[in-house]
């Protein structure tokens, strides 16, 4: 995954589970869960080597994830408007 580019993300429709999301500032790779509506956020999962840890995850808004977050580019759903 080093060698992966990542963008930014400008829509929600962009956030699809499965997705890698990186953070702006360091270099660990998430994997994107599912949507909790109850807890108004999606799970990130810690992802290493092509292995998704279950055992490990946290629950991140989606504004928190637009304005901190990378996504992999040509993953998941375009954005509609660039």
């Amino acid at each position: 995954m080093k060698n992966t580019t990542f963008e930014n993300i400008f829509d929600a429709y962009q956030l699809v589970n499965g997705a890698k999301i990186k953070a702006k500032k360091h270099d660990e790779i998430f994997e994107l869960g599912q949507y909790d509506g109850n807890k108004r956020g999606y799970t990130l999962y810690a992802f290493e080597n092509g292995v998704r840890f279950e055992d490990f995850s946290v629950i991140i808004s989606e504004s928190e994830l637009m304005n901190n977050y990378l996504i992999e580019k040509g993953k998941g759903n375009q954005a509609i408007a660039a």
